[in-house]
């Protein structure tokens, strides 16, 4: 069953442009990984410092795995994670 994941990133205000700056690696990475049916980031429009992430992927399997792949490792923990006022995370089966 695929599985939707959607993750809300609030970025502290100071870390906004250098987060920026590392997501065009991150989403040709994670577009690349064996099971992933799309990588979108959004920013919204009403207030830069959020980001929404809608990750896609064919099963639960493939969405467990992106999180042990190193770039996931290197930039989003080791990165963005610290730099968070908020993060929530969504995870959903498809149903339709």
């Amino acid at each position: 069953m695929e599985k939707e994941i959607f993750v809300k990133w609030k970025i502290r205000e100071t870390e906004t442009p250098r987060i920026l700056g590392l997501l065009p690696a991150l989403v040709e990475k994670s577009r690349k990984e064996r099971g992933n049916l799309s990588y979108n980031i959004y920013q919204s429009a009403e207030d830069t410092n959020v980001l929404i992430l809608h990750e896609r992927y064919v099963d639960a399997h493939a969405a467990d795995e992106h999180k042990t792949h190193v770039h996931y490792q290197e930039v989003v923990v080791a990165q963005i994670i610290p730099c968070l006022e908020e993060r929530e995370v969504f995870i959903l089966n498809k149903l339709y």
